[in-house]
């Protein structure tokens, strides 16, 4: 009896999505409902419910997660829904729902951002401010940014069950176009929420199908004067909270559900080139060349061991390059690589970017080339505080986990509100580490213990202030 009200409930929902998916073909609806349980089925397979407590309930966080990966599902059974689609805002419409449903009030402000409110006993006090986003890569995963939002969520319905309100308000935030997949560019929901950026440089963004971001927002009854007004008053909010999907192998060579995240690490994009001589490859001799892929080469080797002689947090990768003029039969000439550098402290990644580019100088002078340097992009890092990191671990002690500190090498939306107030983020275990792909997975017992920390965390700061008030 309870599988087949869980079986109605499930496809109650699965209807719900699929209405917001209007544009999906009928054949697509039909092979949603063919597909049985989906995620859902997987998920719950080898859950077991004795980890359901203090009112956190893994089935429900399996039924939104595979309903929400209803919409903008793909033929590879991934998730497409780009920054300010209609998929999104669709993912939103629904989450919006969910939140009405748990006692939220909600609006969505000028830059696209979903926001649930739930008030405190003192209402008037700084919120807590937790979420994530919806928007996904093209053919993307299911839960990466969505995880963040559901066991955000989950809280609040846990407090519901338990007829319990926090001191402070607790904010809900699903933020829009996080992956920046649309315009190359991401985090433009939580930028708008901070204010402070050039709004020129975004008015001259173009999207893949030729709109403009001025366009793309009027599609979703914004627009650039309601992204500008968007900016918020921090003052409000008393710290951020992100719970997301690590994306790595780390945790789970630790065999560890989730972990304390100890900074954001800052990327700087190097575009290198190195200048030599086009020659024809069966008359030069190999005394007499200046390839420019050699030295590329050799560059490429030793840019690989230079992290490591910094610290255990910095990267550095090379993921492109070009090599001109590119035939079998010819010795190349000029070749341009990109590095990208990271690190979660800004002084040693900016370390590691001089000794990259004195690496580039010195093998250009030892070939006799010419080398040129340019810096594209440099983002600060986001350490995250001490305290918020003892925080977190002892709220994961409390669910019988051992604290595992690691960096975040990618961006997230906790790194630009962490640039107004302190920031604290919760990484969850990824199966054989893969993101941003249909394969992507965390298991369900991961995320309810996720749900669990989270759901301590908040609630331990609540005696902790409410303590100090009254000290």
């Amino acid at each position: 009896m309870a599988q087949k009200q869980s079986i109605h409930f499930l496809l109650a929902y699965e209807l719900l999505a699929a209405n917001f998916t209007a544009n999906l073909k009928e054949r697509d609806v039909m092979n949603i409902r063919n597909k049985g349980n989906g995620i859902f089925k997987r998920l719950i397979e080898r859950y077991d419910t004795k980890l359901d407590k203090n009112g956190i309930c893994g089935k429900r966080i399996a039924e939104r997660l595979h309903t929400l990966s209803q919409i903008g599902l793909t033929a590879d059974n991934g998730s497409n829904r780009p920054g300010y689609s209609e998929d999104e805002a669709r993912a939103q419409e629904l989450v919006s729902s969910w939140m009405k449903e748990a006692g939220m009030e909600v609006r969505r402000d000028g830059a696209g951002n979903l926001i649930g409110r739930l008030a405190g006993k003192r209402n008037f006090l700084p919120a807590i401010m937790s979420g994530s986003h919806v928007d996904t890569v093209p053919n993307g995963g299911h839960f990466d940014g969505t995880l963040g939002v559901i066991t955000a969520l989950e809280v609040v319905e846990a407090w519901k069950h338990e007829k319990y309100q926090p001191v402070h308000p607790l904010e809900i935030v699903v933020f829009a176009d996080e992956e920046g997949s649309r315009f190359n560019g991401g985090l433009n929901g939580s930028e708008g929420m901070i204010g402070g950026r050039d709004i020129e440089a975004k008015k001259q963004l173009i999207d893949r199908d030729g709109y403009s971001f001025s366009e793309v927002l009027q599609q979703r009854d914004l627009s650039i004067d309601s992204y500008k007004n968007a900016t918020r008053d921090m003052e409000e909010v008393a710290l951020f909270i992100e719970v997301h999907i690590e994306q790595g192998k780390r945790l789970e060579k630790e065999n560890l559900p989730c972990g304390i995240v100890t900074g954001i690490a800052g990327p700087c994009w190097l575009e290198i080139t190195f200048y030599g001589e086009a020659g024809h490859a069966g008359n030069t001799p190999m005394n007499d060349r200046k390839d420019a892929l050699v030295a590329a080469s050799e560059f490429i080797s030793k840019v690989n061991q230079l992290p490591g002689n910094i610290n255990d947090t910095a990267v550095a990768t090379i993921g492109k390059q070009l090599v001109e003029p590119n035939g079998v039969n010819v010795i190349p000439g000029k070749v341009t690589l990109y590095v990208d550098i990271r690190d979660i402290y800004e002084q040693t990644r900016d370390q590691l970017v001089e000794k990259v580019k004195h690496l580039a100088e010195t093998i250009a002078n030892d070939q006799q080339l010419k080398v040129a340097v340019t810096e594209k992009t440099k983002v600060k890092p986001v350490p995250i505080k001490k305290e918020m990191q003892d925080l977190l671990a002892r709220s994961i002690k409390e669910q019988g986990i051992q604290p595992f500190y690691l960096p975040s090498g990618a961006g997230h939306d906790a790194m630009i509100i962490g640039e107004k107030v302190p920031i604290a983020i919760l990484f969850v275990r990824s199966e054989n580490g893969i993101s941003h792909n249909p394969q992507e997975w965390t298991n369900l017992a991961d995320c309810v213990q996720a749900a669990l920390v989270l759901k301590s965390f908040i609630e331990d700061l609540q005696t902790d202030w409410e303590d100090d008030n009254l000290s």
